[in-house]
């Protein structure tokens, strides 16, 4: 059973997360042959506060480009 764990930096909508579990899933019974009840994927959204770049957070960064 595959278990896929993605984390996020949060601003995805729910569509887009949908979309990301279907393809993700179809991925793995391509790659390695399971079945897609077999699939376990786990999304978390990261806040931008708790995730940085090149030793800034994101939210930093995107502050930085708006002003």
């Amino acid at each position: 059973m595959p278990i896929v764990n993605i984390q996020l930096i949060e601003g995805r909508t729910a569509e887009q997360k949908e979309a990301l579990i279907n393809n993700v899933t179809d991925a793995c019974v391509e790659s390695i042959d399971c079945t897609p009840e077999s699939v376990r994927i786990l999304l978390s959204d990261v806040d931008v506060q708790d995730f940085g770049v090149a030793g800034e957070s994101v939210a930093r960064r995107r502050a930085d480009k708006t002003s």
